[in-house]
């Protein structure tokens, strides 16, 4: 469907550069061998520049997971430890539900950051609503100032056709996008709206058609690729697509059907293999590398049995692992190099059946963090999947999406219980814990010295004072 004007209510990489520059060498052990893609991404490639003239650097976080979709932060020493009585907490500031003191939904998007503003998005009903599933929430874009949280402006958007009649997934579960001066977001009534970062405005709005077809939610996350916002849109068979929308206008780019694949819950990575982009999909019978320029399959790998993948993959020595996240399934460890049926030729090894994690993967040089039920943190070698080590975690949610830092701490970090692991370590070594008493599923985000969390109330920055 064509995107609608609406009035809503108020190429250098790292690996090109010498390794032995002291600064240069710790971002890219991180880095996977294949580049970021996404121009609106050209943090990567700008942060080189900067560490040569040894300029200080603050990333934006402008989508799920951060630059690149696998959260890998650029920002070394972090805060390791805070509290809900004040230690670490710069500032903390009331979330839409709470401010309106109405019902709040799952609310599991992750804040995003860009240009020193927070944008969250939520919903809620009002708090006298008796059925949840008869009407549907208030829908709100919210930005904040990353200094203090000192509000900017707030945005009830119109909801799109979608009344869920099974609240497991949520309307807002899809974390939102920024790019050139948009913010993208997108809910699981069934709409994408564009509004402008600093104003609120809604410049445009994509009503994704269909909706009945979806599984129980939509939870994908809009990726930027260049000025254009891609979703994937896997439904029930015969109904999925794959749209990519010009970020400025919403005008429709170019509409891929995917007629053998089933629902998913994922959202994609953009990389970049031999000079060409590719988007790493998962999907029903396969894990997939795209060209995000046309929707065109490049490549397919076959999972061994029909999936309905939620993690996202991530990329380190050459390699993409993927898996499907929710119980019983299993995964890839894939060399993205080959075109067509690479299933024989370029699958290096296959990753077993494991229980339910609907959280994504985090790699720190050659080392894949993986946290599912209940509370399990598998660390693995991604060239051979030989086990390091597999150990509970007490109370951290295997539904939040971890972020790594240049120096290896590995953060499951939310606004419940976070950890914060030694990723150089060859046993589980844990740094700190802390636990701001305001669980969500929301991961974190990352920019300036802060970690932002949004709780189920309160959006929370973590700082040093």
């Amino acid at each position: 469907m064509e995107a609608s004007a609406t009035n809503d209510k108020p190429s250098a990489s790292l690996c090109d550069i010498d390794p032995a520059l002291p600064h240069l060498l710790t971002l890219q052990k991180m880095l996977p061998f294949i580049k970021i893609q996404n121009p609106n991404y050209a943090v990567i490639r700008l942060l080189s520049v900067l560490l040569l003239l040894d300029v200080g650097f603050a990333e934006d976080w402008p989508g799920f997971r951060g630059p690149g979709g696998m959260g890998l932060s650029s920002e070394s020493d972090l805060p390791l430890k805070w509290s809900a009585t004040g230690e670490g907490v710069l500032w903390k500031v009331p979330l839409p539900p709470t401010e309106a003191k109405g019902l709040a939904g799952h609310n599991q998007s992750a804040p995003v950051v860009a240009d020193d503003r927070v944008f969250v998005t939520t919903v809620h009903w009002p708090a006298e609503t008796a059925d949840r599933k008869a009407l549907q929430p208030i829908h709100v874009v919210a930005c904040y100032a990353a200094k203090d949280g000192a509000l900017l402006w707030k945005r009830e958007v119109t909801p799109g056709p979608w009344i869920l009649k099974d609240l497991r997934g949520g309307y807002a579960a899809p974390t939102p996008a920024v790019a050139s001066g948009r913010v993208l977001a997108l809910f699981g009534s069934s709409i994408l709206h564009s509004l402008d970062i600093k104003t609120g405005k809604v410049i445009w709005s994509y009503t994704i058609k269909n909706h009945q077809n979806f599984d129980v939610a939509l939870s994908t996350s809009p990726v930027v690729y260049g000025e254009n916002v891609i979703l994937l849109l896997d439904k029930k068979p015969g109904a999925s697509i794959l749209v990519s929308l010009d970020v400025v206008s919403g005008k429709v780019i170019w509409e891929k059907a995917r007629p053998e694949t089933s629902f998913s819950h994922m959202t994609p990575v953009i990389i970049e293999v031999k000079n060409q982009a590719q988007l790493i999909v998962g999907a029903t019978k396969q894990l997939q590398g795209i060209d995000p320029k046309n929707g065109e399959v490049i490549w397919s790998a076959k999972w061994g049995r029909g999936i309905w993948p939620v993690s996202s993959p991530v990329v380190a020595k050459g390699l993409i692992y993927a898996i499907g996240g929710r119980g019983g399934h299993p995964g890839l460890v894939v060399d993205p190099t080959g075109t067509g049926d690479i299933t024989a030729t370029h699958v290096k090894w296959k990753i077993g059946p494991m229980s339910e994690g609907l959280s994504s993967p985090v790699v720190f040089e050659d080392r894949v963090f993986r946290i599912h039920s209940p509370g399990v943190l598998e660390c693995v070698h991604i060239q051979t999947g030989e086990e390091l080590y597999k150990v509970r975690l007490q109370g951290v949610s295997p539904s939040v999406s971890p972020f790594v830092t240049p120096e290896g701490r590995v953060y499951f970090a939310s606004a419940g219980k976070t950890i914060v692991l030694d990723g150089t370590a060859k046993s589980l070594t844990i740094i700190a814990e802390s636990d701001l008493g305001d669980a969500s599923l929301a991961a974190a985000s990352v920019s300036n010295g802060r970690i932002f969390l949004k709780g189920k109330e309160f959006l929370w920055a973590i700082g040093k004072q």
